[in-house]
């Protein structure tokens, strides 16, 4: 475990040796494993962390379903609502759902549609991780929403290293930091030896050089 004064100590140095803009940059940490084979499925990891700050803006989310589940959807605020006639559609549009997947973080869908989605929309959106959530009828979504609004996903496939969004430069050292140790004990949690299987962690602006955190 990574002592928290060292991981602000980090993010400030991360966010003073980056060049000035007149935006507001994501900032990012990349983690390097070591001693794990990823060729082995079972340590491939895929997890979906709450941050305690969200990354500086809403996540984007996306519904897919009809009747109560899109009433909800609106209510909810997400930000995009599919129905069972555009999934068909979307499947002979891969150019479109191809963007709708990269523009858009997190799916719910109801568990009815869930076979036209694997179906139409599969292909585009699982090798991105973006396979939906399934909701059974009844379900509240609201709650789900909004703690998806401020989670971020971690996914490795094959190669040792994982990047993910943990605030912006707007946001002050003590809140990401705080969200940082968030993502690292989550992935140390679920590696087999725990920080013995991280090489590196090293957190950087968008335009900025990295800063080694441990």
């Amino acid at each position: 475990m990574v002592e928290r004064a060292k991981i602000i100590e980090a993010v400030k140095a991360a966010k003073e040796k980056a060049p000035e803009r007149k935006f507001s940059e994501s900032v990012d940490i990349t983690i390097n494993l070591k001693n794990i084979d990823m060729a082995q499925p079972k340590n491939r990891i895929d997890e979906t962390i709450l941050l305690p700050h969200g990354i500086g803006k809403p996540v984007g989310v996306v519904v897919l379903g009809k009747g109560d589940i899109t009433t909800q959807a609106k209510e909810a605020g997400v930000d995009l609502i599919i129905g069972p006639e555009e999934i068909e559609r979307l499947g002979g549009e891969p150019r479109e759902a191809r963007k709708i997947a990269g523009q858009y973080r997190f799916f719910l869908a109801e568990t009815a549609v869930m076979p036209l989605v694997g179906r139409f929309l599969g292909p585009r959106l699982g090798p991105r991780g973006r396979m939906p959530t399934p909701i059974t009828m009844g379900m509240d979504i609201k709650p789900i929403v909004e703690r998806l609004r401020n989670s971020v996903k971690i996914r490795t496939k094959d190669k040792k290293v994982l990047s993910v969004k943990v605030g912006t430069t707007k946001m002050t050292d003590e809140q990401v930091a705080e969200n940082i140790d968030a993502v690292m004990k989550r992935v140390e949690s679920v590696l087999d030896a725990g920080m013995m299987n991280i090489r590196s962690v090293y957190v950087k602006t968008t335009m900025g050089p990295a800063v080694r955190v441990v």
